[in-house]
């Protein structure tokens, strides 16, 4: 389901051309860099980079450093803080000169594009158990295929999936609001029935295939990927029924024709009760509450949809630590302290986030439903207690980059709006995918 959250807003989308030119200037070569060893000593200077967080959470990561330098006063931690816009590419260019943070702030995609590279140091091997520290799902979306048990990133902020939705007209839509989709053909048989009651008045959700998929594919047990995770294996009559579906539903005004092929502002449109389903995430519950008081009223939160896999999705930030860093026991400790559970509960509470700390997780804060009437507050408790058991069925895969996404959608894209059949869609959009996947294997 699409996500949103205004912490990541500005979290840009991994642009083609950061990744062409990756290819084009060697930057995979910067993984041959020896990585870093811990001496025992807790010191030395590193620079620790975030991705706009100033100035709203300039007092919170300043009072962290703070307190970080003054248990460990023989470490200084030189904090920069950038846009979202170009990070990836800045990345890049940073990589390329060697000039990577010792502590960096990765968003999914930026932490595929370094740790692909090996230009991120096994956090596993860094000291302690971290493992134990984390929920599951976010520890285990930053291990790498074909690399066992490394860990190339901590943890930090987690944004779970949930489901929003219109109370009052889903009434008018004949459904009952206690009893949401929890599936994605049901989900589908409901905005099926919202586009027939609805009589052009409202739509159910929001196209937007980039969004949905793969979730939506591994959700309904499609296998994205080989069991060895070196190729694409969607081409299933599973999925060719979700493009047939999704055409389906397009044809009869289940989705505003527009948001298939470019992104509308689903916040405005829920907010003005043109949708029935909303973006599934706590942060967009808040942006309803302060922006259409008379559409919260009427908002509703439930689990996220699970499907077949009974998990849901988690979206995670994380800490990367540089792999030649000079001084890999300051920057280890500094990303486990930023990452611990006080810290991160102390983070949630000014921010509609989530701690991957599972300790953290368990503070009182995210399970509180107060008196189960306000969605908000319902929201954090709902997300909290998914977090608990999200694992890494339904997250989107490091193979799936941008580029791969893009190449799906255009073929999805084409048979949802009647130029080519589902089945010759979904086989080539695997086809695409593939090429991309081999093209990023050539050395």
């Amino acid at each position: 389901m699409t996500r949103s959250n205004p912490i990541r807003t500005a979290v840009a989308a991994l642009a083609a051309g950061a990744l062409m030119s990756t290819a084009a200037c060697g930057l995979g070569g910067a993984g041959d860099a020896k990585e870093a060893e811990r001496t025992g000593k807790v010191a030395g200077e590193i620079t620790f980079r975030t991705l706009q967080l100033k100035p709203a959470f300039t007092g919170y990561v300043q009072a962290v450093i703070d307190a970080f330098e003054e248990k460990y006063p023989e470490v200084e931690v030189n904090w920069e803080d950038v846009p979202g816009d170009g990070y990836n590419e800045k990345l890049v260019a940073d990589a390329q000169a060697g000039a990577l943070p010792d502590v960096v702030n990765l968003s999914t995609d930026s932490f595929q594009l370094l740790g692909d590279r090996g230009l991120l140091a096994d956090v596993a091997k860094l000291g302690g158990d971290p493992a134990g520290e984390y929920v599951p799902g976010a520890w285990e979306q930053f291990k790498l295929p074909g690399k066992g048990d490394s860990v190339y990133a901590y943890p930090w902020y987690v944004t779970p999936e949930i489901l929003t939705y219109n109370r009052e007209l889903f009434e008018r839509s004949g459904l009952d609001p206690a009893a949401p989709p929890t599936s994605v053909e049901q989900f589908f048989d409901y905005a099926e029935q919202i586009a027939a009651r609805s009589g052009g008045q409202y739509s159910a959700f929001m196209a937007d295939p980039k969004g949905r998929l793969p979730g939506d594919w591994q959700k309904m047990g499609v296998p994205v990927l080989s069991p060895q995770k070196d190729r694409f294996t969607f081409d299933t009559g599973k999925a060719v029924e979700w493009v047939e579906r999704m055409k389906d539903l397009y044809a009869k005004g289940a989705m505003p024709k527009e948001s298939l092929l470019k992104s509308d502002d689903i916040n405005q449109l829920y907010g003005g009760g043109k949708l029935v389903f909303g973006p599934g995430s706590p942060g967009f519950v808040k942006d309803i509450k302060r922006n259409a008081p008379q559409i919260y009223a009427t908002t509703q939160v439930a689990g996220a949809v699970t499907g077949r896999l009974g998990h849901i999705g988690i979206y995670a930030q994380s800490l990367g630590i540089r792999k030649d860093t000079e001084h890999p026991d300051a920057a280890a400790e500094f990303a486990q302290w930023v990452t611990n559970g006080p810290n991160q509960v102390e983070f949630s509470r000014k921010a509609t986030i989530y701690p991957s700390n599972a300790r953290g997780l368990a503070d009182p804060f995210f399970s509180d439903r107060g008196d189960g009437r306000d969605a908000e507050t319902l929201a954090r408790a709902v997300g909290a207690e998914q977090l608990k058991t999200a694992a890494l069925d339904a997250n989107t895969p490091v193979q799936w980059t941008n580029q791969v996404g893009d190449a799906v959608v255009r073929e999805v894209q084409k048979a949802i709006k009647g130029e080519q059949d589902a089945r010759t869609a979904v086989k080539k959009a695997e086809e695409a995918a593939n090429r991309l996947l081999a093209d990023a294997a050539r050395p």
